[in-house]
């Protein structure tokens, strides 16, 4: 059972990137990938990226020192990279992200977060909070995107 935030989060980053490979895996039509569904502004290649940026960016670089350094417009105008490029990088993105929340020490909790992300200072632990809630949202949209494409 889980005893503190970060074993809470752990269990949450693990399980919602478990969950975004799975929903990669299940494009039947790898080409629907990276096609942007109607009604929508991103594909679902395309917000994969981006959730593999924003996590080894916030949590594997800056707790876990991996050295990744984030192109975020290609996370939006990257295509056609393969599924299973995809996938190990969603997988070296869990082993990262767990080992930086690893270095994450209780008391820095309740520190400010060492980057300015928003017009504001927020605490380490609201943002590893926000950041469990931005994968959440964007897998959703992912599955809602892939069933819209290949719905039939």
């Amino acid at each position: 059972m889980a005893s503190s935030l970060i074993d809470v989060l752990k269990i949450l980053f693990t399980r919602d990137l478990t969950k975004l490979r799975e929903e990669i895996s299940r494009y039947e039509n790898e080409g629907n990938l990276w096609r942007v569904a109607p009604g929508t502004t991103n594909s679902g290649g395309n917000l994969c990226l981006h959730l593999i940026g924003n996590l080894n960016t916030y949590i594997a670089a800056e707790f876990g020192g991996t050295g990744y350094v984030r192109d975020r417009a290609h996370e939006f105008a990257g295509k056609d990279i393969p599924v299973a490029e995809l996938l190990v990088m969603i997988d070296r993105t869990i082993v990262d992200v767990n080992k930086g929340l690893d270095e994450v020490a209780e008391e820095q909790l309740f520190q400010d977060y060492p980057q300015l992300v928003f017009a504001e200072k927020t605490t380490t632990e609201y943002f590893l909070v926000h950041l469990a809630g931005h994968l959440s949202y964007h897998l959703g949209q992912i599955n809602y995107h892939r069933r819209m494409l290949e719905a039939g």
